[in-house]
């Protein structure tokens, strides 16, 4: 008798995440009847990958509201997901990450009875306001999760010192890289109409990608993001920097209103996921507060320097890969600087090995499943 999974997420990032994992699961149809159930905690950009990866919600609780607030987010995520719990019942209820949407899923799941299974899980920084609010909606979740499914070694470590049970947890990788990989090719087969705009608009010069969109960098964080993009411009003119810019006010602000009149600085808007992944191809180095990108970018050769103070994903500094630069203007720079003018140190950070997976994570989340299904029932 099969088991029925429901796979739940609201922003885009999960998206990608999931989408491979949907399909694994769902090449396993004897075992497993699968269902897809979105928040829509963002809408527009969920949409846009939903499309690229050919996946339909079975149930869309639509929750995108303007000028959204976490207390209301939550409780509509939360009571919203009742009926869907009270409908398909899941024995499963798949949730990825840390954002809004996986921490009051993970409760909503908890008191339907259905055991939670946490992709991504165990990263940490330890600091419950940064990341916030992720790090705490990952701390929250794991308390509740019955299958951790944790990327790499360290995050398996973080949840043994909480006392998660060692025989809950499952390194595999991060699905992010079976995504990436994925996806790459089917880009370059078949680019967009943006891509060829791109394409001939950045002709053969050098070009750096940003993205920025945290909320513990709003305000004055930005201020100083935007003036070293400024500075860096001014530097090299023959370098692009194109900055696809967030949606959200307190980012389109700062970001148009000093960054809009550079010649060099492209200010784009948030892009589809596949011309996302051919601008990381295409470019030289990132710049970014994103978490999905510190994994992503490695894997195509990419340095990445990360505008935060801390981050949850400590193996990519430690493999030499991604170098937390925070938002302080002047350090910005030098680095960026650094990896222009000095090849060594830029071979060393683009040739080092990506700690985050093979592409295969998927497989191993299904194999890991299907032994935990059995185990149940013998």
């Amino acid at each position: 008798m099969s088991k029925k999974v429901l796979v739940i997420f609201g922003t885009r990032p999960e998206a990608i995440k999931m989408a491979p994992l949907v399909k694994e699961l769902k090449a396993f149809s004897s075992d497993f009847e699968v269902r897809i159930c979105v928040t829509a905690q963002h809408r527009e950009m969920l949409d846009q990958v939903m499309s690229f990866f050919n996946l339909s919600a079975d149930y869309d609780l639509d929750l995108m509201k303007p000028d959204q607030n976490l207390f209301q987010l939550t409780a509509d995520i939360v009571t919203g997901l009742k009926g869907v719990f009270d409908t398909y019942k899941p024995d499963y209820t798949f949730v990825h990450g840390d954002t809004t949407t996986t921490f009051a899923a993970s409760l909503a799941a908890f008191y339907s009875g259905s055991r939670i299974c946490h992709i991504e899980a165990g990263l940490r920084t330890f600091n419950k306001y940064s990341p916030f609010p992720e790090e705490m909606n990952r701390q929250l979740t794991g308390r509740l999760t019955d299958l951790h499914f944790a990327p790499t070694e360290q995050s398996k470590q973080n949840l043994l010192r909480e006392n998660i049970s060692e025989e809950s947890i499952q390194v595999t990788g991060n699905t992010v890289i079976d995504a990436l990989l994925q996806s790459v090719e089917k880009v370059k087969s078949n680019p967009s109409d943006l891509i060829h705009s791109l394409s001939a608009k950045l002709g053969n010069k050098e070009m750096i990608l940003v993205t920025g969109h945290r909320r513990e960098n709003h305000g004055e964080g930005f201020m100083r993001i935007c003036k070293a993009l400024k500075e860096i411009a001014e530097s090299y003119p023959d370098i692009w920097i194109v900055y696809p810019v967030h949606l959200n006010p307190n980012v389109q602000k700062p970001v148009y209103s000093l960054l809009g009149s550079t010649d060099n600085i492209l200010l784009i808007d948030p892009l589809d996921y596949p011309d996302f992944v051919w601008m990381m191809d295409r470019s030289k180095l990132i710049i970014t507060d994103s978490g999905g990108v510190q994994e992503e970018a490695p894997s195509l050769g990419k340095p990445v320097l990360v505008m935060r103070d801390t981050t949850e994903r400590p193996e990519a500094i430690l493999a030499g890969t991604v170098k937390l630069v925070g938002t302080n203007t002047e350090t910005i720079v030098t680095e960026v600087q650094k990896l222009i003018t000095d090849n060594e140190h830029y071979e060393k950070m683009s040739q080092a090995h990506n700690p985050y997976g093979d592409g295969k994570a998927c497989a191993r989340i299904v194999k890991h499943l299907m032994d935990s299904v059995l185990s149940e029932t013998i």
